[in-house]
């Protein structure tokens, strides 16, 4: 059975990229029936995008992503850093698919801000060559860490996150990741939202933020590279999803992608993103 939900965040998919867990994201998705889906920022990696390599199970993410926006479900794209190009089609509407660059929706009386968060990033802002770079070491290095796991699992012990323990062992990291979410939250408490809601720095959390100014609840989805996790609201609650191999909800993948499967608007938006990618 599928679950209702209200809401659906996801962010830092990455698809086109070797890091990305597509078979699960799919798998995740064919579980919940949402009234919305925000997709937050990086689904796709346009910075490292290449033709030859965007296996059949990326495709059937945006598959997906289309079918549900046939079926009712109102699909907001938020634009990111990693596929920054589509950001000059802010404001199109597409049936149930809307492409921005922020969203704000009035949740049961309560204010909620969704952007991806990459505006806060100097790196990208200033020396854009560098956090490019550095997107194509952190593919690298979750290449490796899959490796060092398919031994690991051999060898009856648990799997290691690499990325996970250069970032909590830098000072720099953990220091960027702080000042990341005050930002977020001092600007929402500024603006009297509620709730603020992110991804880009890949660090799902959910937690109230209080100062003398006021209070609001910081959220952020995570990825898909590492901790597999979504946001999900429900009946005035927000709940942290991480998806799991023995999750009941999950349901198997089908291959249903045909080489004659009649999807146009998929295959039309996949060309567009391959012209927009190699420009």
């Amino acid at each position: 059975m599928k679950r209702k939900l209200e809401i659906v965040v996801l962010s830092d998919i990455h698809l086109g990229t070797y890091g990305c867990h597509a078979r699960e994201v799919l798998q995740y998705l064919n579980s919940v029936k949402p009234q919305k889906l925000i997709l937050n920022g990086d689904i796709f990696d346009i910075w490292q995008f290449r033709k030859r390599y965007f296996p059949k199970s990326h495709l059937l993410v945006i598959k997906k992503i289309f079918a549900l926006a046939a079926k009712g479900t109102k699909v907001y794209y938020i634009t990111g850093n990693h596929d920054e190009k589509l950001r000059r089609f802010s404001e199109t509407k597409m049936g149930n698919i809307y492409i921005l660059d922020k969203l704000v929706l009035n949740l049961d009386g309560k204010r909620a801000w969704f952007f991806h968060g990459d505006v806060f990033d100097a790196s990208i802002q200033h020396t854009k060559w560098i956090a490019k770079l550095g997107g194509w070491g952190y593919d690298l290095l979750i290449l490796l860490n899959r490796a060092i796991n398919v031994v690991l699992i051999k060898m009856g012990k648990e799997k290691y996150s690499l990325s996970k323990k250069i970032k909590n062992s830098v000072k720099g990291a953990i220091k960027f990741i702080s000042d990341f979410e005050n930002t977020a939250t001092e600007l929402a408490i500024e603006n009297k939202f509620d709730y603020v809601v992110c991804g880009h720095i890949h660090q799902p959390t959910i937690r109230e933020v209080k100062t003398d100014k006021g209070s609001c609840i910081y959220l952020n989805s995570g990825d898909w590279i590492e901790n597999l996790t979504a946001l999900e609201y429900n009946n005035e609650a927000w709940k942290l999803y991480q998806h799991g191999n023995r999750r009941p909800v999950m349901s198997p993948i089908k291959n249903t992608l045909r080489d004659e499967d009649s999807f146009p608007e998929m295959l039309s938006a996949f060309s567009a993103l391959s012209e927009i990618a190699s420009k």
